[in-house]
């Protein structure tokens, strides 16, 4: 249902409010360079940033700006089970094509915790689920055993894997086959993890260089394997230069320097040190973004 190169798609702000302009001229270049998918309203969307209202609105002006071009998959994800059901309804209700639910954070739930929040989401709102476990944001793990547990949850069919673990995707996809997609959440492991079954990617890298992005995705999927790995080498400075401080810093200065958006965060998020603006400034250069 959901494959290739899917877009975790920045909010942009503009004295302090979401800028729909901005934000409807970044789609339009997504879906122009072959991003297969949106995700408004991640971590990389600020999603803890967003108050309830800016958040409805920023997935209900997604799905207007994409027009059914490409999926819409909208982050919908609380530490509140009861939180995640009402962003997930809001999504379904102004179409949304399926919801993206990261791991309850803070409050570290057990595995039993983590099937019975997700299967309670599931089962209450009849919309596409995806997975969303990046144990670096959420202090938990959501281990492949529960994951084959969910896999057999009508409407969950996808997982977001940011274990950073291509042995963790590996044990996922021996223990649920095909009954769940995966798709890597970790941009400079999508070929590996494409070579023991992901399918896609959900990624931060496709806001500055989404071309180069579908392109490496297509490739493995078609079985080029040699173009695909020439892709990956090439968009590596920019893997680790988007990662020089906290997501989503970095690529909203990077694009701030390509000069689609204001570059603006909400804190605690605070602007990209003078050094790290200098090196990224250097690989966006030495890419030929800038």
């Amino acid at each position: 249902m959901f494959a290739g190169s899917i877009v975790a798609i920045v909010t942009p702000f503009r004295k302090g409010r979401v800028d729909e302009r901005a934000l409807g001229d970044l789609i339009e270049f997504q879906i122009a360079n072959g991003t297969d998918g949106i995700v408004p309203c991640g971590t990389t969307g600020e999603s803890a940033t967003l108050s309830h209202k800016e958040h409805e609105r920023v997935v209900a002006f997604s799905v207007e700006a994409v027009k059914r071009r490409v999926p819409v998959i909208a982050g919908a994800g609380s530490n509140c089970t009861e939180e995640a059901i009402a962003l997930t309804k809001h999504a379904k209700s102004v179409g949304a094509d399926g919801a993206l639910l990261i791991t309850p954070y803070y409050n570290k739930p057990m595995q039993e915790g983590l099937y019975r929040h997700y299967k309670a989401v599931a089962e209450s709102v009849d919309l596409p689920i995806v997975l969303y476990n990046i144990p670096s944001r959420t202090s938990v793990n959501m281990l492949p055993s529960t994951v084959a547990r969910l896999a057999s949850v009508r409407n969950i069919v996808a997982i977001k894997e940011g274990s950073g673990s291509v042995q963790q995707v590996s044990e996922i996809v021996q223990a649920c086959g095909d009954r769940i997609t995966v798709l890597s959440g970790d941009d400079p492991l999508t070929l590996p993890m494409m070579a023991v079954g992901a399918i896609g990617v959900i990624t931060v890298t496709a806001n500055i260089a989404p071309a180069d992005m579908a392109a490496m995705v297509d490739a493995f999927a078609s079985n080029r394997l040699e173009e695909a790995r020439r892709l990956h080498f090439k968009m590596y400075p920019l893997f680790t230069g988007l990662f020089y401080e906290t997501n989503p810093i970095p690529v909203k200065e990077a694009l701030a320097m390509m000069g689609k958006i204001d570059g603006e965060l909400r804190l605690p998020l605070s602007p990209l040190s003078t050094e790290n603006r200098e090196k990224l400034a250097r690989v966006l250069k030495d890419y030929g973004l800038i």
